[in-house]
């Protein structure tokens, strides 16, 4: 049998940590077929244990330390 893995999509408000409810900036889809989400505080501590049993992460983590293209000078 061939896995064929599609682009994720991009997470948004709606998407939550498993952990504590807070907005997911990774997902994690595992190599049994699941899905974790998670926010940044609770991706880092358990990046280890997670990279053991994923077949992917999508980390978009760089989201929260961006500055929006709209952003006026005061705001950058």
């Amino acid at each position: 049998m061939t896995t064929v893995l599609t682009p994720a999509s991009p997470l948004t408000a709606a998407d939550r940590c498993d952990r504590c409810g807070a907005q997911a900036y990774l997902r994690v889809v595992l190599l049994s077929g699941g899905e974790l989400l998670f926010c940044a505080h609770h991706g880092r501590k358990f990046e280890p244990e997670l990279k053991k049993i994923a077949a992917e992460i999508q980390d978009e983590t760089e989201r929260l330390t961006s500055v929006p293209a709209n952003a006026g000078d005061e705001e950058r």
